[in-house]
């Protein structure tokens, strides 16, 4: 298990990669800004989504080991 130290700094490595480093800033400070909770952003993320249609979305981002995955 990786300690919450290494685990920001892999989160935020992910959030630069994908995002670019500014909006990766502009991300972190609109969760900061406001009273955010995570859990109820998450059930009314996936509210209208069926536990299979969610699945087949992540399945479709999977790419197998020795696999590159699209950008």
């Amino acid at each position: 298990m990786r300690t919450d130290s290494t685990l920001r700094v892999d989160g935020i490595n992910a959030l630069i990669e994908k995002l670019g480093p500014v909006d990766a800033e502009r991300f972190i400070s609109s969760l900061i800004k406001e009273d955010f909770d995570y859990t109820s952003w998450q059930k009314e993320l996936f509210k209208n989504i069926t536990l299979r249609k969610l699945s087949k979305a992540a399945m479709s981002n999977y790419s197998k080991p020795g696999e590159k995955s699209d950008p």
